[in-house]
């Protein structure tokens, strides 16, 4: 089982993020007792051994570290479990919280939020680290002994350039971390760049400078030696994120704390963003079940698989004649590949138009 928990605490909004947080830090022991007696309830399921836990957010190294060991300390450390991952940002990473992680926790890998290493372009979106800060950051989790480290970026932001992001890109390969995620830009209709964006004080980077973007990245990834494994995501051979890959092959996995989603034999669920009431109920039936169809669930197929490199099994898929005539077309126009005997994938050079291909496969 795969195990997601979300910490609903940052210390201030970055000006892009729609993902559910709050300053409330008065709630923090009552939420890590919660995410507790959440498990316990759960686990009652008969859920089976751990295989990976993902603690997202939010931002999880905004917790006081021996919070963050003691709410890790609930999930038994099985020899099933591969991969636990902690989300940080660089401006909390310090010699102690990487010393106090690596001797009393299962962590075993760390998500580390850079964004941009352009100091303006930090200070824009309202990030609280610098480029130099992040460096610093990486290397304190090296030397501190973390051997599997993931970096985020993100491209198409206001007043971005190409020669900007290809510093950013030059001084990530520097560092040479594990994995590396990369994001276009969406501007959220509730975040403070929606705003501006409705209001004409930003303008968002247009279609050929994204892709100019994008194919700047790809490319010197490539020849870095990252494997281009799904549209937003980069790996060293073998250092795929285990965890995050569940979401796009169909695995299971439990979502815990508010705003969290989880999905257990084909049903998904979801935790309400409301962190009063999750620690009221004290983790016991606050989830909601979010009812799907059997066309709802194949689009769900089509969409997560079509994410990765390794594409969309078309086993079954007869059962859709319309969905497989669809296939046909676009494998004769080029916008799908076949990767091996009944699988197709999109090509990288066209994942970022992604969304087009999807919607002529997704069942209305």
């Amino acid at each position: 089982m795969k195990v997601y928990v979300h910490v609903p605490f940052c210390r201030s909004k970055c000006a892009y993020c729609d993902f559910y947080s709050t300053p409330r830090t008065e709630l923090m022991e009552k939420y890590v007792d919660t995410v507790g007696m959440e498990w316990t309830h759960r686990d009652g399921d008969g859920l089976g051994d751990i295989s990976t836990i993902y603690v997202g957010g939010g931002t999880p190294s905004s917790l006081p570290v021996e919070s963050l060991v003691r709410m890790l300390s609930v999930f038994p450390a099985g020899s099933r479990l591969a991969e636990c991952t902690v989300e940080a940002n660089p401006d909390d990473v310090t010699p102690g919280w990487v010393e106090r992680l690596t001797c009393g926790t299962v962590v075993n890998r760390v998500s580390m939020g850079i964004q941009s290493f352009d100091d303006g372009e930090l200070r824009f979106i309202g990030r609280r680290h610098s480029g130099r800060r992040a460096e610093e950051a990486f290397a304190t989790l090296r030397e501190g002994g973390i051997g599997n480290i993931s970096c985020d970026l993100i491209y198409g932001l206001p007043g971005q350039t190409l020669r900007s992001w290809e510093r950013s890109i030059e001084r990530m390969l520097a560092l040479r971390p594990e994995h590396i995620s990369a994001y276009l830009l969406s501007y959220e209709p509730r975040t403070r760049l929606g705003v501006m964006l409705e209001q004409g004080k930003v303008e968002e980077a247009d279609e050929r400078t994204a892709c100019a973007m994008y194919d700047m990245l790809c490319t010197a990834l490539r020849r870095a030696g990252y494997v281009h494994y799904e549209i937003s995501n980069f790996a060293l051979p073998g250092r795929e994120a285990i965890h995050n890959s569940g979401y796009w092959d169909g695995s299971d996995y439990i979502g815990l704390g508010p705003g969290a989603h989880s999905m257990i034999d084909g049903v998904r669920s979801y935790n309400p963003s409301d962190l009063r009431g999750y620690v009221a109920s004290r983790g016991e039936a606050f989830g909601i079940v979010e009812e799907e169809n059997e066309l709802e669930r194949l689009n769900d197929r089509i969409i997560t698989s079509l994410r990765t490199s390794a594409g969309l099994d078309t086993t079954g898929l007869d059962a859709y004649p319309e969905v497989m005539a669809e296939v046909e077309r676009l494998m004769a126009e080029g916008e799908l590949i076949a990767t091996q005997p009944g699988r197709v994938a999109i090509p990288e050079e066209r994942w970022l138009r992604s969304d087009a291909v999807m919607r002529r496969l997704i069942v209305v």
